[in-house]
């Protein structure tokens, strides 16, 4: 037997001896040209009537939950808050594609869609915050807890869609990522981890344009950020993330594909956050009033309204309740956060380490000590 017969079946001619050959065509990996649309095009009609109303309610319940969170920041109610309004299509369509056995994996922006996947508001903002590390539990809501430093919540959603694989269940992960998460090694690591694995992961890289003040033009130099799930041998999916619709059945098609043993998937949704950063940004020092004003054109619930109109599927009615739900959560969270949480100190140190390291049980001395020093002299 040569060298060359322990080429692999699929090697290409002229391909180099003893060398690993490409595995796959790299053609049905590509994205499609131009983002998935289905608003304003013939695929609308297909729309299941009903899936769009869900949508359009969401959409705005979604609006008026970041605006009253970017309020309850400005009153001090919350350390900081990183809006999502612009991309609640994205947030949304992430929730409702997701079984109640399939796990969600965040990051800090992504609030919405741990709160439309059932998580109450008050708990799912307790980080941001500052109250807690996490405010809901994640097993029971099968939601990580929000990930603050960029992609390591990616490698995770590897970790446990695998783990669950092995058991026999019928787990997908879907991890939410911003542009900027792409530039980091995590993300490297979880994609070339999954796609070897062919683990039960859809990655969700929201491309809102900016890395905080960093355009993508400064990060990546690739057609498009779905173009780099070729390099890992997993498809890549390019969808108008403000097209709710469209992101929601390119979703579902990938979490389908994962939960039927076809592996994972990258979807790169075009999106835009209207808001700053956080409330500590100010966005006028890198983008423009007209940027601005042409995204407000392409915003997600006018382009459902539009649509839905057009199609006679939606009415006065609908747009009312909506509202009226989206006023009553609204002043849900008014009242639930003007109150001051009782928090106990101690509580910093609990479920850091399944064993607290020495230099834990060390500082938590410290502020034990400290505490009790504070209450003799208040005493």
């Amino acid at each position: 037997m040569t060298v060359l017969d322990h080429r692999h079946p699929t090697a290409v001619p002229g391909w180099m001896p003893g060398a690993t050959a490409p595995r796959t065509d790299p053609a049905p990996l590509l994205p499609d040209a131009s983002p998935v649309r289905v608003l304003g095009t013939p695929a609308l009609e297909k729309q299941d009537p009903a899936l769009l109303r869900e949508l359009y309610r969401r959409l705005v319940i979604g609006r008026r939950y970041n605006q009253q969170a970017t309020t309850l920041t400005k009153q001090g109610r919350l350390a900081v808050y990183p809006a999502s309004a612009g991309q609640e299509a994205c947030q949304i369509a992430a929730a409702l594609v997701l079984g109640e056995q399939d796990w969600l994996f965040p990051s800090y922006r992504d609030t919405l869609a741990v709160v439309s996947r059932g998580v109450d508001p008050l708990e799912a903002l307790t980080l941001l915050r500052g109250n807690a590390h996490t405010g809901y539990d994640p097993v029971a809501t099968r939601t990580a807890p929000l990930c603050t430093p960029l992609a390591t919540q990616a490698p995770h959603a590897v970790g446990l869609a695998h783990a669950a694989r092995l058991r026999g269940e019928p787990v997908v992960a879907l991890a939410m990522l911003g542009d900027g998460g792409t530039s980091e090694g995590d993300f490297h690591e979880a994609l070339n981890f999954a796609a070897v694995l062919r683990a039960p992961v859809v990655f969700l890289v929201q491309n809102n344009g900016y890395a905080i003040s960093v355009p993508l033009t400064a990060q990546s130099a690739a057609p498009s950020l779905a173009h780099k799930a070729v390099g890992y041998g997993m498809p890549g999916r390019l969808v108008d993330g403000n097209d709710a619709p469209a992101v929601h059945g390119v979703l579902a098609e990938a979490v389908e594909r994962a939960r039927t043993g076809g592996g994972p998937t990258l979807v790169e949704a075009l999106t835009y956050r209207i808001d700053a950063h956080t409330n500590a940004d100010d966005a006028t020092r890198y983008r423009t009033d007209d940027e601005v004003a042409a995204w407000r054109e392409h915003d997600p619930i006018l382009l459902m309204d539009r649509a839905m109109r057009e199609l006679g599927v939606l009415d006065d009615e609908l747009v009312r309740r909506a509202a009226d739900e989206a006023e009553a959560l609204a002043a849900r969270m008014r009242s639930e956060f003007h109150a001051d949480a009782e928090l106990d100190p101690m509580a910093l140190f609990a479920h850091v380490y399944a064993e607290p390291t020495p230099q834990l049980r060390e500082q938590a001395a410290q502020l034990s000590a400290e505490l009790a020093a504070e209450a003799e002299v208040q005493h």
